[in-house]
């Protein structure tokens, strides 16, 4: 049995390479590998003195040869193969361990050149895992580290690699190698918005116990050549497993908390904002967001963007909270969210930031809806007054009421008051409906509107939104403006003597 050996990454080599020589194997292997493997003190072929020709162009040449890939992809089940392989005395691989040059991190990696990322462009490597992968009845492909362990139980049991082995070998061997040509395609792309082809690769982080309801398959992907994912820097310290709704919901809370940089805390639910607020600390910011909405909240994501001490874990401790993501927390406040086996807590060592240019997939059937995220702050200065003047606290409200709502389904009202939500009017077909709905919410809580601020994701149609929050005490709106009513709304708003700004930008979520 032949096995030919070319690998980067050297971590699980060594006891895999001596599995397979203790086995009677013969270790074939080019250049790196082949001296890491003598260092080691296995016999070792060298893949020049199978070709007769020593690495060319720096090393750019070295397993590009018949000698190579007619070992490969032979098919020992067909009498003309095994024909050219004894005229040109060539000797069958059984098995091909290669796994492929770093340029995802490389290129992904600040400070790159473009000739330090071309040069870790694999080309030999992926050219030998699709041969075995293609002749998988014969050969072995693998291309993973964390294969080799499998792989030796099965050899040293059965004393061969199971045909259906190999297939799934094969599987992974195509799967790696088309991850990797796609993020080189989409690295030469990055000069184009919107390329003619979109080449997306996903590595999968978690099996999910179900999907948004029982009977749904489920898990979590991140996407290949992010600098950062959902879970990047995220470690579990305690709780039940992250199911699918619960990542989910996250990403909502995570993207909304990135909006603020002074303490603030946001609860989710549904994937939509139930509570959010900015306070003088973690513990202040975290009573006014459950506040805003105390019976959405039960069963929430609470995430906030401070360290969490323990006055504030018994707070959180005292409440149903499906998931608590936060950048710390003191070891009084762990014990004493621990009393809840079933709250998921997560650590977050991640610095949230929006990303120019990142993208939003939306999944159609038979296709997928590509957009660049909403992503960055509004500029107040890029705004338009077009009602009354509004003081520093009403544009305080104003401005964080905006950032809120672009969080929330469209169509969307947030109303807010001493920067903390209010009332909130999420996903509604009728713009006057979210209107009612927030200020409902508002007054089931006791919240006083009296001098509160306004949001909405689109122009308001009609004046009867406007007029429905100021009868209950509003008395600054924000919104983007471009209705051909606008004059009516503004007209409204001025006749109630409150301010009004658009913002010339529309934040539908849909």
């Amino acid at each position: 049995m032949r096995a030919l050996i070319s690998t980067y990454d050297k971590r699980g080599l060594e006891e895999f390479a001596r599995g397979l020589a203790e086995l009677g194997w013969e270790l074939v292997a080019s250049g790196g590998t082949a001296a890491f493997l003598e260092e080691l003190g296995l016999e070792v072929s060298r893949v020049e003195s199978l070709t007769d020709v020593p690495e060319l162009l720096g090393g750019r040449v070295k397993t590009l040869h018949p000698r190579i890939h007619a070992g490969i992809l032979a098919r020992r089940d067909r009498e003309d193969d095994a024909a050219t392989l004894e005229e040109h005395a060539i000797e069958p691989f059984d098995l091909v361990c290669v796994n492929l040059y770093p340029f995802e991190e490389a290129a992904a990696r600040r400070g790159t050149t473009e000739d330090e990322a071309v040069e870790l462009i694999d080309v030999g490597g992926p050219s030998m895992l699709r041969g075995a992968a293609k002749n998988f009845a014969h050969v072995a492909p693998v291309c993973r580290p964390e294969q080799y362990d499998a792989l030796l139980a099965e050899l040293r049991a059965e004393g061969r690699i199971a045909e259906a082995t190999r297939r799934q070998l094969a599987a992974e061997a195509f799967a790696t190698t088309a991850a990797y040509d796609a993020a080189i395609a989409a690295w030469f792309a990055e000069v184009e918005q919107f390329p003619s082809r979109l080449t997306l690769a996903f590595t999968k982080e978690l099996d999910l116990a179900y999907g948004e309801n029982p009977h749904q398959h489920a898990a979590y992907y991140r996407e290949n050549g992010a600098r950062r994912h959902l879970l990047s820097r995220v470690e579990q310290l305690h709780g039940r497993e992250l199911s699918f709704n619960n990542l989910n919901d996250l990403a909502g809370a995570v993207r909304l908390l990135a909006e603020f940089s002074l303490p603030a805390c946001v609860i989710v639910k549904h994937a939509n904002p139930c509570g959010a607020a900015l306070g003088a600390s973690g513990l202040a910011a975290y009573e006014l967001a459950l506040a805003g909405d105390p019976t959405s909240a039960y069963g929430g994501i609470v995430a906030l963007n401070r360290p969490v001490d323990v006055e504030l874990g018994e707070q959180l401790a005292e409440q149903f909270v499906e998931v608590l993501i936060a950048p710390g927390y003191d070891d009084a406040a762990l014990e004493a969210l621990r009393r809840k086996p079933a709250t998921r807590i997560l650590v977050d060592r991640e610095r949230r930031t929006w990303t120019a240019g990142e993208l939003d997939l939306k999944r159609v059937p038979g296709g997928l809806l590509v957009q660049h995220a909403d992503f960055g702050v509004d500029d107040r200065e890029s705004m338009q007054v077009v009602s009354g003047a509004p003081t520093e606290a009403q544009w305080g409200d104003l401005l964080f009421a905006w950032r809120v709502c672009k969080h929330v389904a469209s169509n969307a009202i947030v109303l807010a008051n001493g920067l903390a939500t209010v009332g909130i009017g999420a996903g509604q077909m009728s713009r006057v409906d979210a209107v009612r709905i927030a200020v409902e919410k508002a007054r089931a809580y006791g919240h006083d509107l009296d001098g509160a601020a306004m949001a909405s994701d689109a122009f308001f149609p009609f004046p009867d939104g406007p007029r429905l929050a100021l009868a209950a005490g509003v008395t600054s709106v924000i919104e983007p403006g471009g209705s051909k009513r606008d004059a009516d709304v503004v007209a409204a708003v001025d006749g109630a003597g409150a301010a009004m700004v658009f913002t010339g930008r529309r934040h539908f979520r849909h």
